[in-house]
C-alpha cells in the first residue's frame, strides 16, 4: 500500500470511528538552529564585494514543530536537543493544545518517532512517511522559510539570541503563510 494510500485511509477510518470529533492531519518535524551560519547570497554595489560574517561556534536548539496545511495552524516548542523524552513533551503540549479533536500526526522515521517510551497521548496517532521521502513532509518548506525569514547572513553573541530569533521569527508566521507553503494537491484531496 502506498503512503499517501495509509495515510488517507487512517484519515478515512478515524472520521468514521470519531464522527463527534474533529479529526486533524498536521505534519510533524524538527529542525536545528545555532550559532554556526552558512553565508547567503546577497544584494550589494556594483564594483564591491559583500561582507557576509560567519561564525563556527556548535551551539544549537532545536525546533520541534507541526502545521495542518488545511489551515495554517501551527504549533511549535524550542527543545534543547532531539530525543524521546523532548518529543514525549511536544506531544504532550500539542495534545493540550488540540484537547478537543483528534490528531494525526505524520511523523518521518527519527528514532525518538519510533522509540517504544514514547509517551503519546490519547487524542493523537502517529503515522510515519517512508525514509529518504522529505518531499511528503511539508513542514520541511517551514524550516527554509523561518531560516530566510530570520536567520539569513546573521551571527549570533549568544544561543539564547538564536532562540529569541528564532521565536520572534516563528510568531511572524501566518495561517496564510504557512498555507501557502505547506498545502498540497494530495494533502487537500485526503483530508
Amino acid at each position: 500500500m502506498s503512503s499517501l494510500k495509509k495515510i488517507a485511509d487512517l484519515v478515512q477510518k478515524t472520521k468514521i470511528g470519531n464522527p463527534d470529533k474533529t479529526v486533524r492531519l498536521l505534519f510533524e518535524d524538527e529542525a536545528s538552529f545555532g550559532r554556526i551560519n552558512k553565508p547567503k547570497c546577497c544584494w550589494c554595489n556594483n564594483k564591491f564585494r559583500p561582507y557576509v560574517p560567519s561564525h563556527h561556534i556548535r551551539e544549537y536548539r532545536y525546533a520541534f514543530g507541526a502545521v495542518e496545511p488545511l489551515t495554517g495552524e501551527r504549533f511549535f516548542l524550542v527543545m534543547p536537543n532531539c530525543n524521546t523524552n523532548n518529543m514525549s513533551i511536544f506531544l504532550k503540549e500539542l495534545s493540550k493544545s488540540y484537547n478537543e479533536d483528534i490528531v494525526i500526526l505524520v511523523c518521518d522515521g527519527a528514532v525518538w518517532h519510533k522509540s517504544k517510551n514514547l509517551e503519546i497521548s490519547g487524542n493523537i496517532i502517529i503515522t510515519h512517511i517512508p525514509p529518504y521521502t522529505p518531499e511528503m513532509n511539508p513542514i520541511e518548506q517551514i524550516w527554509k522559510q523561518i531560516r530566510q525569514m530570520g536567520f539569513g547572513n546573521k551571527i549570533f553573541s549568544t544561543l539564547k539570541a538564536v532562540v529569541d530569533r528564532l521565536c520572534d521569527t516563528i510568531n511572524l508566521l501566518t495561517d496564510e503563510l504557512v498555507k501557502s507553503i505547506t498545502l498540497r494537491e494530495w494533502i487537500y484531496s485526503i483530508a
